[in-house]
């Protein structure tokens, strides 16, 4: 099972302790999930459509709570390329559908016409706990999030420029939280790709299990980049170790080439010959095996005099 789906069945276990949250969770569902048979007489009967079987449940019964109405679920082979089923949510009678459609804010009246309306009904998220319930409906109904052990990208695949400005609108109430619109075919989509963003998302929608698993997720990430990068440090000290002693030998086997070691001093010779017979050992390690025993600042100070005393023959 997915990510995204272990975060939609939490979510719908979530049930809005407020009536008005029943409502908003209700619409934002209905926004993006909306179906309509036309019944005559320029009435219709509301679907709404799912994947998801914990959704489907979910707002079957949110709906019976909020609007005392029963729905009818239908499960039918996903249309193709897609796999596995729908859940088809039907509310049967006409005047449900009609009450359900105006109070949900998506069926409205202009030049005593109906029509339905494309954006968020503001009057839905007054309060910072309907935006928030509007926004886990939402989810449920259009939302997805990535494996966070790929990457970190959560969206909404919208079919409206309108309700992706709106959604955008909605989310950018809350603090510290900002979201990004493109277009895909012939959908808007809804985007972040900040952890963060993303982990105070879920948190907002009460997602808290996969807030933590999200945190551990990310917190794995840091040890094993954090690993890496001690690792690389390492890797590089080893290299300008070895590449550092490799001059050093380069250096005493010229001297000894132009016979030239009697002409160093007592010191720089015992450091010569403890350098040529340890070709790997560290410069504090050359310091330990000298009488007496010499700092590292000391042995690579007179290093470099054996060096620069090599250049010049």
């Amino acid at each position: 099972m997915s990510f995204s789906t272990d975060t939609k069945n939490e979510l719908a276990r979530v049930i809005p302790e407020k009536d008005c949250c029943k409502l908003a969770e209700i619409a934002g569902f209905l926004r993006v999930t909306a179906g309509f048979l036309i019944a005559g007489g320029g009435r219709v009967r509301l679907t709404m459509t799912t994947d998801n079987p914990a959704v489907a449940r979910h707002f079957k019964g949110l709906i019976r709570d909020y609007f005392d109405v029963d729905t009818e679920l239908d499960i039918e082979k996903a249309p193709a390329p897609r796999k596995g089923y729908s859940y088809i949510l039907t509310v049967t009678d006409l005047d449900d559908s009609d009450s359900i459609l105006r109070e949900t804010g998506m069926l409205m009246v202009k030049q005593k016409m109906n029509y339905i309306s494309d954006g968020i009904y503001r009057d839905i998220i007054r309060t910072k706990c309907c935006r928030k319930a509007y926004m886990r409906g939402i989810f449920l109904g259009a939302g997805t999030i990535s494996d966070p052990q790929k990457g970190y990208h959560l969206e909404f695949v919208l079919k409206s420029n309108t309700l992706a400005k709106d959604l955008r609108h909605l989310i950018n109430t809350f603090d510290d939280l900002s979201v990004k619109i493109t277009r895909r075919g012939d959908k808007y989509i809804v985007y972040m790709k900040n952890f963060q963003y993303i982990r105070d998302t879920l948190a907002i929608m009460k997602a808290y299990t996969k807030v933590l698993e999200l945190e551990d997720v990310a917190i794995s990430k840091e040890m094993r980049n954090q690993a890496t990068r001690m690792t690389n440090c390492d890797n590089a000290n080893m290299d300008r170790t070895l590449d550092a002693s490799e001059r050093q030998r380069l250096a005493i086997r010229r001297i000894r080439e132009m016979d030239a070691m009697g002409k160093l001093t007592p010191k720089l010779r015992d450091l010569a010959e403890l350098r040529e017979s340890n070709p790997d050992a560290s410069l504090t390690a050359l310091g330990e095996m000298m009488d007496p025993p010499l700092k590292k600042s000391g042995v690579n100070n007179r290093m470099k005099r054996i060096i620069e005393f090599a250049d010049k023959l």
